[in-house]
């Protein structure tokens, strides 16, 4: 019998490791940017789907719907009116791109600005999908530190003056401002006012991330950095998985035309899922505004779920800010607690963490920190979840000395 064909010469160098087949998912998943499965407005989605589709199903048949390459023009009316309501982003259709989720926003924006050997600026602890683009694109990663309300401005005026004594130009600042990936955090109007001086001081724009911002738990949150950037120099993401399914795909990016238009040049996929554009302006129209506030209260209760479990099975030993939205906690073990060693233990016991180091620049300072997703979890599922986490890190790590309020004996 000949053997099968060997693909690995072909390989070029710098290719990703290759991946590992796909096992589902964890009895007890706490990874990824997964929701609340209870909370997809399935009959209101069926309902746009019939209705959608009975009146314009047949513009299926040609690319983009014949709305053009920024995506289905109806989708980017909601848009615009959205933005304004919520963000305070005065922008047309034209300064919009919808696209396949904010991944591929990510991809646009960075195979627009960045060459191998760049250097950009970004959050200490952050979204590792940014991190991964930009370590596979070989740039340079530079992390300014985060408190209580996002990045730091005094670190980054250190950081873009440490750079400019040395010659060096960051690309772009990135940061999550609203609903901070994985702090929580909310970045106050005053210090986006300071993150523009700095931007515009330096000549470095900024590249906003806003893709949780709709999973504030008050509702309010302040206007969007590119709102208050009177010159431009800012470059706006957002997305849908987080407000309504993370599977449909759909994100969209507001951006000057200048820097558009190169990205529109580089999109070169006929066009992000016409369908999933036509379900959502359907749907978006008529319910977003009632969705989102339903969506929040459910997952606010599974993070005081989250809370209380981990309270009662690590007690100190779990150290954590209360978020101000999302659908991630970020959590800080004793030091002794290796959270890459604990994330393989711990599946092996059936609970999937994030492990802190997959999500930060600084990986000795998130060496004992991980990230919870409690959004897709069930509320009975989050309880048992943790105290099995506890189980596994007494006996691998002897944390926490109490589980359950009660004392572990040997």
């Amino acid at each position: 019998m000949s053997s099968s064909f060997d693909f690995a010469p072909l390989f070029p160098p710098g290719l990703p490791a290759p991946s590992a087949r796909w096992t589902g998912l964890a009895k007890y998943s706490f990874v990824g940017g997964n929701n609340d499965s209870e909370r997809v407005p399935v009959d209101d989605l069926i309902t746009a789907v019939d209705s959608v589709l009975r009146r314009e199903g047949r513009n299926l048949a040609t690319y983009g719907l014949a709305h053009g390459p920024q995506g289905y023009l109806p989708l980017r009316e909601f848009l615009t009116t959205k933005l304004k309501r919520d963000a305070g982003i005065a922008c047309t259709v034209d300064d919009l791109m919808i696209v396949s989720g904010s991944l591929q926003a990510l991809d646009l924006v960075n195979h627009t600005l960045l060459a191998r050997g760049d250097t950009v600026i970004v959050e200490q602890e952050t979204y590792q999908g940014a991190l991964n683009r930009l370590t596979r694109l070989g740039v340079n990663t530079v992390g300014v530190p985060l408190d209580d309300n996002g990045m730091r401005m005094d670190a980054l005026a250190a950081t873009l003056a440490n750079l400019k004594s040395r010659g060096i130009k960051p690309k772009y600042i990135y940061t999550i401002p609203t609903v901070q990936n994985p702090t929580g955090s909310i970045m106050p109007e005053s210090r986006r006012a300071e993150l523009l001086k700095l931007s515009a001081e330096y000549g470095v724009p900024i590249f906003e991330d806003d893709c949780y911002a709709d999973l504030v738990w008050s509702g309010e949150r302040p206007p969007a950095i590119y709102a208050m950037a009177p010159n431009g120099g800012v470059i706006h993401i957002g997305s849908f998985s987080k407000s309504i399914a993370p599977a449909l795909r759909v994100g969209f990016i507001v951006a000057p035309w200048d820097v558009m238009s190169r990205m529109l040049a580089l999109k070169t996929d006929a066009g992000s899922g016409a369908l999933e554009q036509m379900v959502l302006a359907e749907y978006c129209k008529l319910h977003f505004a009632t969705h989102v506030p339903a969506l929040t209260k459910g997952l606010r209760t599974k993070l005081d779920t989250l809370m209380e479990a981990l309270n009662e099975q690590f007690g100190t030993a779990a150290e954590f800010e209360e978020p101000k939205g999302g659908i991630f906690l970020w959590v800080k073990l004793p030091d002794n607690v290796d959270t890459l060693r604990l994330y393989q233990a711990a599946l092996a016991a059936g609970v999937s963490i994030n492990p802190g180091p997959e999500w930060s620049t600084n990986k000795g300072h998130s060496g004992s920190r991980l990230r919870l997703c409690f959004a897709s979890p069930t509320h009975q599922q989050i309880r048992d979840g943790v105290a099995v986490l506890a189980e596994v890190c007494r006996k691998e790590f002897g944390v926490p000395a109490r589980s359950a309020n009660v004392e572990k004996r040997a």
